[in-house]
């Protein structure tokens, strides 16, 4: 099966730790329509759900509202234990759906 990518552009990764040794990023990238779109995907760097915001204060807002850290302004606290994913990006759906564009993780 081949993987269908998805093209980030953004490197300001944010990071949220999940479980031990599982960890949920995100990116935030701008839209053609003068959107913002975060990207969440997991250690793989296989994005499993996507959100929309009108602005990048207000996803940023949503994302620390969500337990989710600016990864270089935490990488002090980070940077031993954590590695970022790199891309390519693809998508690759998460065991339980779309966790936060569903509703039920997410403030």
């Amino acid at each position: 099966m081949q993987s269908e990518y998805v093209n980030i552009k953004s490197r300001d990764y944010w990071v949220k730790v999940v479980e031990f040794l599982q960890h949920n990023w995100a990116l935030i990238d701008k839209t053609p329509e003068n959107t913002f779109k975060i990207f969440f995907f997991g250690d793989t760097a296989g994005v499993f759900d996507e959100l929309e915001f009108t602005s990048l204060a207000e996803a940023t807002e949503a994302l620390s509202r969500n337990g989710f850290d600016l990864y270089k302004e935490e990488s002090k606290k980070f940077q031993n234990f954590i590695v970022r994913p790199e891309p390519p990006f693809y998508k690759q759906p998460h065991p339980n759906g779309e966790i936060y564009s569903s509703g039920r993780y997410w403030k």
